[in-house]
């Protein structure tokens, strides 16, 4: 016989306690929410305007920059106000609401990713061919199917916990609603569920990590071949690529590769990669990437002087 859903409602107790300390992080974290939109706003209007960012390398950069301002906007709007707040609450639809945007867009974050890393390795390994294999329609298909990628790993994990009993405790010990501590809410035994979250969300992440990595060697030993000059361009571009890698996959697989626990540094490393990683991103592009830089100066000094006049 199964257990009846109870609780429609569900108390977040956030990252800190101390009101005074909340008051702070309320700052702190509003900054970097308004970095992270106005930053990733920037590259993505500079390459939809810009001519000289038309190759696909900046077209999958502006969806990424897309990615990260939707993926930031699942959390953290609703985290800084629950900050203002004593008893921070949500429903359970929202709940699951949050859930399946969180997992949607981190994973078509995650497929966007090793499609740059596909871009750089014909860019670099198949230059003669860049033009042919990586063509205005190939590049739509390859940003669709990593949006249609992050949806259906996203529908897994809702049909995984939309039949499970919640009958309370009522109360999620994170900052928002994710698989791990709403799993302990549960009237059930979650070994079953919590195996396919592993498969799905844990694995999926190693693999896309290891597969990523192995690119970016291939790329490493071609580069040998090329001039000092090529290597040069080369290395500034994939760097990019790897530190953005690397912020984005550790926590991730640090956190759903282990089992489920309710400790303080957790909930830090979620902080990094929900918060703070989507502001890091146009800043690393940006600072390593000269033409984005030149297309920026123009584009926005032209905007300037025009106002001016």
């Amino acid at each position: 016989m199964a257990t009846p859903n109870n609780v429609t409602q569900l108390i977040i107790t956030g990252l800190f306690q101390d009101p005074e300390v909340q008051k702070v992080c309320f700052m702190f974290f509003l900054c970097v929410y308004l970095a992270t939109v106005v930053g990733n706003g920037l590259i993505l209007v500079t390459v939809s305007v810009s001519k000289s960012l038309g190759s696909p390398m900046y077209f999958f950069l502006s969806y990424l920059s897309l990615v990260e301002i939707c993926y930031s906007s699942t959390v953290v709007p609703k985290f800084i106000t629950d900050l203002l707040v004593k008893i921070k609450t949500i429903s359970l639809k929202g709940c699951l609401t949050q859930i399946f945007f969180f997992h949607f867009l981190g994973v078509t974050e995650i497929l966007l990713l090793t499609v740059m890393a596909y871009d750089r390795y014909v860019a670099i390994c198949k230059p003669l061919y860049y033009t042919t294999i990586m063509s205005r329609p190939v590049c739509h298909r390859l940003v669709a199917g990593s949006w249609l990628g992050g949806f259906f790993h996203s529908i897994i994990q809702i049909f995984i916990t939309l039949p499970l009993p919640f009958c309370g405790p009522n109360i999620i010990d994170h900052y928002f609603c994710d698989l791990h501590p709403l799993f302990q809410l549960a009237c059930t035994d979650t070994f079953v569920v919590g195996i396919i979250m592993f498969v799905n969300s844990g694995l999926f992440s190693v693999f896309s990590f290891l597969f990523l990595v192995a690119s970016y060697i291939v790329i490493l030993v071609h580069l040998r071949n090329q001039s000092a000059e090529g290597r040069r361009k080369a290395l500034s571009t994939c760097a990019s690529h790897i530190t953005v890698v690397l912020l984005f996959f550790g926590p991730a697989i640090f956190l759903y590769l282990r089992p489920a626990s309710t400790y303080t540094e957790d909930k830090l490393v979620a902080v990094f990669y929900t918060v703070i990683t989507p502001m890091l991103n146009p800043i690393i592009y940006t600072l390593r990437n000269a033409e984005v830089k030149n297309a920026m100066r123009k584009l926005w000094g032209k905007k300037v002087t025009s106002r001016m006049e």
